[in-house]
C-alpha cells in the first residue's frame, strides 16, 4: 500500500499543506490535483491589484512551477477528482486515471453563489469573483462610464465596487437586507464603510432585492429591482456568498455539515482523510463554524501538515481577516459570532476608528478601520484571553498598547 499524500485542490490551503510537509522534511510522495491550468497562486490580489493592472500574474504565484519538480511534488493542473474510493484508497480523476493515497487532504475550497438562470443569472456580463479567469473577464469589461450593478453588500461586493470606481465606472450596490455587511459586521462598521463608499460616488440601495436581469442578444442590459424600479446596466458583479465544495466528501460518505466536518486535528470522519480551508466546518470556542479566510487556510494547512508528519498538536484558530477598499484598510481580529454589544473607539489619526465586540464582559473581536494600533492590540488581547472592560476601551485616555502589555 502506498504512503503517497494526495492533496485535492490547488488553492491556498492545498499549497500550504504541501509546502509545510516539505519544510518539515517529510519525504513521502506528494501529488497536488488542481482544477486550474496555472500553478497555485494568491487570490486576494485578484480583485484588487491584479484587476487594476498593478500586479502581474507571475507575482501572484506562491512558487514558480519549477519549484514543484525541485521539491518532488507531482503537480497535476487542469485535473478534476470525480470520486474517492475509500476502500481502495484511490481518487478517480475525470480522465479515468486513478491515484492511490495513504493520506488524502481535501482542500476543495468554496464556490461563489450565482443568480438563478430563471432571473438572468446566465447572461453575458454577469460575473462572480473567485479565480484568475473571473478577474480576467471582469478586467476586460471595466471601462470609464460603464454601468455596474453589484448584487450583495458584503465584503466581496464592496471591494468590487471600490475597484470599479478606480476605473471610473458608475456603480450601484444593492443589498436585500436592511444594511450592508449585515452578516459579518456590526451596524457601526457598516456605517463607516457606507460613508466611505458614498464619498467615492457609489450608489447604495439597502432593503433592495433583485427581481430579474434582462438582456439583449444574450448580454445583460437591465436590472429590475424588487421595488419595481429598473436600472440600465452594462455588467453585474454577484457577491452573495459562497458554498463549500463538499460534494466530493459527501459522495464518499464523509460527515458533512456546513462544509466537511473535521476535528481539532483537521481529520474528517475517515482518519486517513483530512480537510483544510474554506471547505471545512471546524471546532472553535465550543461551537462549529466555517472560517472563509486566507489566514485560516494557511494556518489550518500548516497544522494539518504537522499532524500528517507526526505531530499531535491540535489546531486552535486565531481568526483574522482584512479588506482593502480605496485607501481604507479594514482589519478584523477575532470572531464576532454571538456578540451582544459593541464599543466604538476613535483612533489617533483622522478617519481611524475601531469597533469592539463583546458578549457580556468577554471580548470577542475588533474591526479596525485605518487603525493598525487598535488591530495589533486587539490581537494580543484576544490571544492572551484578556477581557478589558468596555468602559476602559471606550475611554479615549486608555493607552491600548499598555493595556495589551499587561
Amino acid at each position: 500500500m502506498t504512503d503517497r499524500i494526495v492533496i485535492v485542490g490547488g488553492g491556498q490551503g492545498g499549497f500550504a499543506v504541501a509546502a509545510k510537509l516539505r519544510a518539515l522534511k517529510d519525504e513521502r510522495d506528494i501529488t497536488i490535483v488542481g482544477a486550474e491550468q496555472v500553478p497555485p497562486y494568491q487570490r486576494p490580489p485578484l480583485s484588487k491589484k491584479y484587476l487594476l493592472g498593478e500586479m502581474s500574474f507571475d507575482r501572484l504565484l506562491f512558487r514558480p512551477e519549477s519549484w514543484y519538480g525541485e521539491n518532488a511534488i507531482d503537480l497535476r493542473l487542469a485535473s478534476f477528482v470525480e470520486r474517492i474510493d475509500r476502500d481502495a484508497r484511490q481518487v478517480l480523476l475525470q480522465d479515468g486515471s486513478t491515484i492511490e493515497y495513504g493520506t488524502l487532504v481535501l482542500a476543495t475550497g468554496a464556490t461563489p453563489r450565482v443568480l438563478p438562470k430563471a432571473i438572468g443569472g446566465d447572461l453575458d456580463g454577469v460575473y462572480v469573483m473567485r479565480d484568475k479567469r473571473d478577474a480576467d473577464r471582469l478586467a476586460e469589461a471595466m471601462r470609464p462610464g460603464a454601468r455596474l450593478l453589484v448584487v450583495g453588500g458584503g465584503y466581496v461586493g464592496l471591494e468590487a465596487a471600490a475597484v470599479a470606481r478606480k476605473f471610473d465606472v458608475d456603480v450601484t450596490v444593492i443589498e436585500m437586507a436592511d444594511r450592508i455587511l449585515k452578516r459579518v459586521a456590526a451596524p457601526e462598521t457598516a456605517d463607516i464603510m457606507r460613508a466611505v463608499h458614498l464619498a467615492h460616488g457609489v450608489h447604495i440601495r439597502e432593503n433592495c432585492g433583485l427581481t430579474r436581469l434582462e438582456g439583449e442578444n444574450g448580454h445583460v442590459v437591465r436590472a429590475v429591482l424588487a421595488d419595481g424600479t429598473t436600472l440600465d446596466v452594462d455588467m453585474v458583479v454577484v457577491g452573495i456568498g459562497v458554498a463549500p465544495n463538499d460534494q466530493l466528501a459527501k459522495d464518499a460518505g464523509l460527515a458533512v455539515g456546513n462544509g466537511i466536518v473535521v476535528d481539532e486535528f483537521g481529520r474528517t470522519s475517515d482518519p486517513s482523510i483530512f480537510a483544510v480551508g474554506d471547505c471545512t466546518e471546524l471546532p472553535f470556542d465550543g461551537e462549529r463554524i466555517r472560517l472563509e479566510s486566507v489566514p485560516n487556510a494557511v494556518d489550518q494547512g500548516d497544522a494539518v501538515a504537522a499532524v500528517i508528519a507526526g505531530s499531535d498538536e491540535p489546531y486552535v484558530p486565531e481568526p483574522w481577516f482584512w479588506s482593502d477598499q480605496y485607501d481604507v484598510k479594514l482589519q478584523i481580529a477575532g470572531y464576532n459570532g454571538g456578540y451582544d454589544h459593541t464599543v466604538v473607539r476613535q483612533g489617533a489619526r483622522e478617519g481611524a476608528a475601531s469597533v469592539w465586540y463583546f458578549r457580556g464582559d468577554r471580548l470577542l473581536a475588533v474591526d479596525a478601520v485605518n487603525d493598525a494600533r487598535a488591530y495589533v492590540c486587539a490581537k494580543k488581547l484576544l490571544a492572551a484571553g484578556s477581557n478589558p472592560s468596555p468602559d476602559v476601551i471606550a475611554d479615549p485616555a486608555t493607552d491600548l498598547k499598555a493595556l495589551a502589555a499587561q
